[in-house]
């Protein structure tokens, strides 16, 4: 058994059950076998494939399946088993989980000694009109053959597209669908529709300054303080924040990043155990989107803070499990974020908010924290605790 500080095994083959098959969910699963490789796991998610979803973006330059690894696949990998079905979890559900060590899927009562609840939250989506696409679709069909599809379906002489959202999601998408463009020698328009004053709002200033000064390079129309209302056949209705001014435009096609809706968040205490009326569930741990900490720890919902508290949960388990029970709390802040800016280009910061990285050197860093996920999910793992 790999080394494990604190923990000392009562010998004894846990059962546990793993609710979401995203980052976090993953991540725990690798680390749980890393130091209990006995343990029995399910995993429970209602798709056919772990999707890399932080790399969608990209699927305007490569196959959608680089991003798809099956759940036959992680069995094989990882003898674990995976049950597609989606679970959905309210107090009294949790209670009854919490008393009776089990949880009822598809008419099967499944046993566990531990549930591991890494559901994620969905994505805000406002319609969805043919013309209209958001981060789903993409799941579903690569960024190349949708925009070929759909940009050869429409007629229109001068044919624009609009970016909805500001976000880090939405520029990576925004700069991919450039490039795409130019590929492909369209002469579509491109612009971006966002709702704040400037673009990643939620970084530290000079991350808005470089990517809207790329923007203003690369002639992509900018309306910031601007609300999506719909997008019609040929035209997007708009409405400007302040004055309350409708505004349409001529548009295509619309795509939507309206940011993620954690309508299904759990609380958790410090070392990941969910909180109900501020006490623990000792067995019933968090991770993910779905999850805030009361802790110091990071609570922002990125693939680096999933795959950290994923970590953390496998090792509070087997923690709980064995002796002396200490348990470790979320204490890691994070440690940077990249947002790529096309194939040749990002902005990010590194160890502390103020430490900008700009072009190929903060490319280079978001290939190097990317391929460590490739190699956890190949068994691999190169992060430090």
């Amino acid at each position: 058994m790999a080394f494990l500080p604190f923990y000392i095994s009562k010998q004894k083959r846990l059962e546990i059950v793993i609710v979401g098959g995203g980052y976090a969910g993953i991540a725990a699963m690798t680390a749980l076998l890393k130091h209990a490789p006995d343990s029995c796991i399910t995993l429970i998610d209602p798709r056919t494939h772990h999707v890399k979803i932080t790399h969608l973006h990209e699927t305007f330059r490569f196959p959608l399946s680089d991003l798809l690894v099956s759940f036959a696949d992680i069995e094989k990998r990882y003898g674990c088993r995976h049950i597609a079905a989606s679970v959905h979890f309210d107090t009294e559900k949790l209670q009854l989980c919490q008393q009776t060590k089990q949880l009822i899927i598809n008419d099967e009562t499944i046993p566990f000694d531990y549930l591991l609840i890494a559901s994620g939250c969905e994505n805000r989506i406002l319609d969805h009109a043919e013309n209209v696409l958001g981060l789903q679709d993409f799941v579903a069909s690569a960024g190349s053959e949708l925009f070929n599809r759909l940009l050869a379906s429409n007629y229109q002489s001068e044919q624009s597209i609009s970016v909805v959202g500001g976000g880090a999601t939405g520029i990576q998408f925004l700069f991919e669908i450039k490039q795409f463009l130019s590929r492909i020698k369209s002469k579509a328009s491109l612009r971006l529709i966002h709702s704040g004053e400037r673009v990643l709002e939620q970084f530290p200033r000079g991350f808005d300054t470089y990517v809207q000064s790329r923007m203003q390079e690369l002639d992509i129309a900018f309306y910031p303080n601007t609300y999506y209302r719909d997008q019609h056949s040929n035209s997007i209705l708009l409405t400007e924040k302040h004055t309350q001014k409708h505004i349409e435009l001529s548009s295509s096609l619309s795509i939507l990043f309206l940011g993620k809706a954690q309508r299904a968040s759990h609380i958790a205490n410090a070392f990941g155990q969910i909180l109900i009326d501020q006490k623990p569930l000792p067995n019933i741990f968090v991770a993910g989107d779905c999850s805030v900490y009361q802790s110091v720890g990071s609570n922002t919902l990125t693939a680096q803070s999933a795959v950290r508290k994923g970590q953390l949960v496998a090792r509070n388990i087997l923690r709980h499990s064995g002796l002396p029970g200490l348990l470790e709390p979320h204490l890691r802040p994070d440690l940077g974020y990249v947002v790529s800016l096309g194939s040749a280009d990002a902005v990010g910061w590194i160890g502390i908010e103020n430490n900008l990285v700009t072009g190929l050197p903060a490319l280079t860093l978001k290939e190097l924290i990317e391929a460590q996920y490739d190699l956890l999910l190949a068994g691999i793992d190169t992060y430090w605790v």
